[in-house]
């Protein structure tokens, strides 16, 4: 299995960090490939003394926490200099080397202030329009970064070991910038030359990681290494194949994987596919599932579902069949990760989306277009929830005959195998004994 993908199925949030830091053990190199700073994977451990010990990881990859694995930020990431070193500094301070094991990619494309200046303003500019044109972005400047790298106007990584480069690149870039901001927005101007001196002070902090990370990647494979790859966002957030506009910038899908690491098609062996037992959404966007009352609230808060990045509370909703179907053909999932099944524990009834209705038509296929999803409405099927705490169940039959029949009809929906159950955040948490088979 030279590469295998973790891919978010839904909207995000699903628990891809957890599950590539349980994943990482088996693997050589663990490989970040798209996003940037928006991104919160958290990571949940027990420490010597018997309580838990987090740490959300915004930038590097998840498998940071495994000695003997390396770890890459690929070139489809976009890279918050500032983020990155407060992020590695934070993890050396839990005693964990970082140096050795992190590389950065030299074509990784960096986000300036002048992205965040720029998202803020045009957040602003929507949300006065209409609360329903803003798009909901965690104002981290990812797709103005984005814009600017197939613009052909962006600074990459590599620019920062020119000062010279660096300097002119910068200058014409802010110069741009100031005139958006200031003739458009009518916003305050960015101070040119103190953020020249901010980059290229950021230059001598992260020299040292810098490499060609496709090179070395392709290497590790000819040598017989095992990659894992990890995207930041949901399948459902994807710029092209996503609930457009109201997606990320980039490809959180399978695809994105081999432009975002500069690893040929070809080495790809295993897409594992994250959901959770229900779904969430942060932001704006149609949400067909959402649930505006008692029991969207009572997944949200036993659920924690709070953005780790932002804090912002996600909007949660039951399980969405239809839109999980359509990640699982453009991905196509080898296996499933059902993660949070112990949140639904304790409800009286669990539904699940089968199909859609429009237009006085029910159909079960996803549209991602957004002005038609917000009008679809969900057909549910209703199944018998569970009391059992399962929070310290380890083995399948362990669980509640209702939650094996749940877990049984996603595989059959869907016609892909569940191959792990997670049921709590710590790594002991999971269930990998799952007799789920595929049956569609």
């Amino acid at each position: 299995m030279p590469v295998s993908i973790v891919i978010g199925s839904q909207w995000g949030d699903e628990g891809k960090g957890k599950i590539t830091d349980l994943m990482s053990p088996d693997y050589d190199v663990v490989a970040r490939y798209q996003g940037g700073a928006n991104a919160g994977h958290t990571i949940v451990w027990e420490d010597e003394d018997g309580e838990d010990e987090e740490f959300v990881l915004h930038l590097v990859p998840s498998g940071i926490f495994h000695e003997n694995v390396t770890c890459v930020i690929g070139n489809g990431v976009v890279l918050d200099p500032k983020a990155v070193l407060d992020e590695i500094d934070k993890i050396q301070s839990l005693g964990i080397d970082v140096e050795e094991r992190l590389k950065i990619s030299h074509n990784a494309h960096l986000i300036m202030p002048y992205h965040k200046a720029v998202e803020a303003a045009q957040e602003e500019e929507r949300a006065s329009a209409s609360d329903d044109d803003a798009i909901g972005t965690t104002g981290r400047g990812i797709g103005p970064a984005y814009t600017d790298k197939f613009a052909r106007s962006g600074i990459r990584v590599v620019d920062l070991l020119d000062r010279d480069v660096l300097r002119q690149k910068l200058r014409r870039s802010i110069e741009e910038k100031n005139a958006i901001l200031q003739d458009i927005y009518d916003a305050e101007a960015l101070d040119v030359d103190r953020i020249v001196e901010e980059y290229v002070e950021f230059d001598q902090q992260i020299d040292s990681y810098v490499t060609d990370t496709s090179k070395y990647l392709c290497n590790a494979l000819d040598d017989g290494a095992h990659v894992l790859a990890e995207g930041a966002q949901g399948s459902l957030l994807d710029v092209d194949f996503g609930s457009y506009p109201y997606v990320t910038s980039s490809h959180p899908t399978a695809g994105g994987c081999c432009t975002g690491l500069g690893v040929p098609p070809t080495e790809v062996e295993q897409v594992l596919g994250i959901a959770k037992a229900y779904c969430t959404r942060v932001g704006n966007g149609p949400f067909p599932t959402e649930l505006d009352n008692e029991a969207g609230e009572q997944l949200r808060q036993k659920g924690g579902e709070f953005g780790a990045t932002t804090g912002r509370p996600r909007r949660c909703g039951w399980l969405d069949l239809v839109a999980l179907r359509y990640t699982n053909m453009i991905n196509g999932f080898n296996d499933l990760a059902i993660t949070k099944l112990d949140i639904l524990s304790g409800m009286e009834e669990v539904k699940v989306c089968t199909q859609y209705k429009y237009d006085g038509k029910k159909t079960r296929r996803f549209p991602s277009e957004a002005q038609t999803l917000e009008r679809v409405e969900p057909v549910y099927q209703t199944f018998p929830g569970w009391e059992k705490d399962v929070t310290d169940v380890r083995r399948f039959h362990q669980l509640p005959a209702e939650a094996k029949d749940y877990l049984a009809f996603i595989s059959e929906y869907l016609g892909t195998s569940v191959g792990m159950v997670s049921n709590g955040p710590r790594r002991d948490q999971i269930i990998t004994d799952v007799e789920v088979p595929a049956t569609a």
